[in-house]
């Protein structure tokens, strides 16, 4: 995708970064106290931090990941927001009131209340911080991402302005300053995301014919011995034919012209054997990327998705007009999508990332399995999947360490409860928007094939740079909340639970808060690094696998010490290490690590994508059997 920046882009851009800054200066001078600096010394209100709290849980995942999964999936990127969602019933009624009577800074402070033990201190802060990494990696590759059309910057330089900047409003205000940066972004963009919902009802669906749209050619090609040999254009030669290494009967064709190497797709039609133009990136072996062929400066990698045939009330139309939100949803279903599959094909020292059209029927859109397969062409293993994704979802809010401090900022158990409701609102209320931007870009010709996070922003351009510009900085600022709220998080584990409580450092109010500030800007630095080094994975997936960690290493142990009275320290401890090491090993192990991260078409060593199935169960009957064991030592 080629971006070019906006000057009105740029400004708007500015004005809130200055005000953020501003506002965290301001705050700075009201933070002196260690309660200050890690729970704002309990004195949000309680409807604030309820938009707080959806501020700081509509993160790059929300907003950019699920957006992207839905424009680029359909509905199965909204399985994604409803998992999302449902883990808010958990942290309603069974974790706020607890959190806030037992804890003080840290989660670390609930789980250990009543063991006071030096091993739980060691295990949750470790937790803490390799979740909170987790969590981090997503939010800084969607500020990597916003930042290329925004300013015109590559990825990195995104990720290095989002963490300079977080690393001062944290190490300056703490968790005063998160809790307004949170609360004003996150009620900006439930109001922005309705305007831009409302854009799309009012432009209705409209459709392009692809060919015309994007210049995209069809060639008729001439088989020998099952083998593509030549083209019915005379201006191709036929350079070679691959196989996708993962469905071995879907074939692509490199096509050379004029020295310039293209790549088709193969299909059958009407009886004769066709090619279809795909778009292409190319990797050569020596690290350059070449878009359909040509450099990156004859900017031929486009924008896609498009309506290819739409059916309204049971009519072929061109054009339906404004429609209302149901009949947009009915018309999407009764309609033909064009989507794109992505299939990385190795032509011998090069990597190719193909991506070939896919006409979709809205029926497919509109329900499971464009993803997750549990209907047609399902098994066993992709059934599982999706089982264990939607285990961690929906478990994984309750045991996130920057959700769970937020309750200790609030003056009360009953202002805790009332602050959750306020976010679950806010937050459904979001994400029934995400169907209709999602749809919207998909229909719209707004995708980046490369970038599946930039669907939003992109449908957001489509309709205007003004307010393309208001909810690219709404969204960067999205990604200053939640990774503020994350690095204060893991600050609170290294100076609070590890250093004061754990090694025993006798550190006065001021000193706890300078610890925090040094540990804020190391775990700034690290969260950088390795934002730039996922580049281009989908944030949802992402957050989905930090899901995965938290409700693995920190559920069990939360909900077994609240209501299992036999629950013991060492318990708690084993239970803690054995969800990290299980989840991790699965998540590095797995079919998409292999696909996405180290860019190999080599059979994974497991076959799981979400270790929740395995590694939540594993962790809470770690903790029953340790705990059983070790009854009489903790008497």
């Amino acid at each position: 995708m080629i971006y070019v920046a906006s000057p009105l882009a740029i400004g708007i851009f500015v004005a809130f970064v200055l005000g953020v800054l501003g506002m965290s200066s301001f705050f700075a001078r009201k933070t002196q106290s260690a309660s200050g600096y890690y729970a704002a010394g309990g004195s949000i209100h309680w409807a604030v931090n309820g938009i707080a709290f959806a501020g700081d849980y509509l993160s790059a995942a929300s907003f950019l990941g699920i957006c992207g999964m839905i424009a680029f999936d359909g509905y199965d990127g909204f399985l994604y927001s409803i998992g999302y969602l449902a883990g808010w019933v958990v942290a309603l009624f069974l974790v706020a009131e607890p959190m806030k009577r037992f804890g003080k800074y840290t989660f670390t402070d609930a789980l250990n209340y009543k063991f006071n033990s030096k091993g739980i201190e060691l295990a949750s802060a470790i937790s803490t911080l390799i979740v909170s990494l987790c969590y981090l990696i997503p939010q800084m590759v969607g500020a990597g991402d916003l930042v290329t059309p925004l300013l015109g910057l590559q990825h990195h330089w995104g990720v290095i302005i989002v963490g300079i900047i977080v690393i001062y409003i944290v190490a300056t205000a703490g968790m005063t300053s998160t809790t307004y940066v949170q609360f004003i972004k996150g009620g900006l963009l439930v109001v922005f995301s309705t305007i831009l919902s409302i854009a799309i009802f009012m432009n209705g669906i409209n459709k392009i014919p692809y060919e015309e749209y994007h210049n995209f050619k069809t060639l008729t090609a001439t088989v020998t011995d099952g083998n593509v040999t030549a083209v019915d254009d005379p201006t191709y030669t036929v350079a070679a034919v691959l196989a996708d290494p993962k469905k071995p009967e879907k074939k692509f064709a490199k096509l050379q012209q004029d020295g310039i190497n293209t790549w088709w797709s193969i299909a059958e039609k009407d009886g004769a054997t066709v090619l279809k133009e795909a778009l292409s990136v190319t990797k050569t072996a020596d690290k350059k990327e070449l878009y359909n062929g040509a450099p990156k400066a004859d900017k031929r990698f486009y924008q896609v998705g498009h309506a290819a045939k739409i059916i309204m009330d049971g009519q072929e139309v061109e054009k339906t007009g404004p429609i209302g939100p149901f009949k947009f949803l009915a018309t999407v279903q009764e309609s033909e999508m064009v989507r794109f599959s992505k299939t990385l094909l190795e032509d011998g020292t090069d990597k190719v990332t193909v991506y070939s059209q896919n006409p979709t029927q809205g029926s497919d859109i509109m329900r499971p399995g464009l993803k997750f397969k549990v209907d047609k062409g399902s098994t066993f293993m992709s059934k599982l999947n999706f089982v264990s994704l939607m285990l961690a979802l929906f478990f994984g809010t309750a045991a996130l360490p920057h959700i769970l401090i937020r309750y200790y900022t609030v003056p009360s158990p009953k202002d805790a409860r009332k602050s959750t409701i306020v976010a679950i609102a806010s937050i459904g209320f979001f994400y029934v928007l995400t169907v209709f931007m999602g749809l919207g870009a998909m229909i719209n010709g707004v995708i980046d094939l490369n970038s599946s996070n930039m669907s939003a922003p992109l449908l957001a351009k489509f309709f205007g740079i003004f307010i393309f510009s208001c909810i690219s900085a709404i969204a960067f600022s999205t990604v200053l909340g939640t990774v503020s709220g994350l690095i204060v998080a893991a600050s609170g584990a290294v100076a609070h639970d590890l250093l004061t409580n754990y090694m025993g450092l006798q550190m006065t109010d001021k000193g706890q808060v300078t610890a925090g500030k040094v540990a804020a800007v190391c775990i700034g630095i690290l969260a950088m690094i390795l934002g730039i080094i996922f580049k281009g994975i989908n944030v949802s997936f992402l957050v989905g696998l930090a899901f995965a960690v938290a409700s693995a290493a920190n559920l069990p142990s939360i909900l077994m010490m609240l209501f299992w009275k036999k629950t013991t320290a060492q318990g708690i401890i084993c239970s803690i290490f054995v969800g990290i090491v299980t989840s991790l090993a699965i998540i590095l192990l797995s079919p998409s690590t292999y696909l996405d991260l180290y860019k190999t078409t080599a059979k994974a060593p497991i076959p799981l994508d979400n270790p929740g199935i395995v590694a939540i169960p594993l962790s809470f009957l770690t903790l029953i059997i340790v705990s059983l064991l070790t009854q009489k030592k903790e008497a």
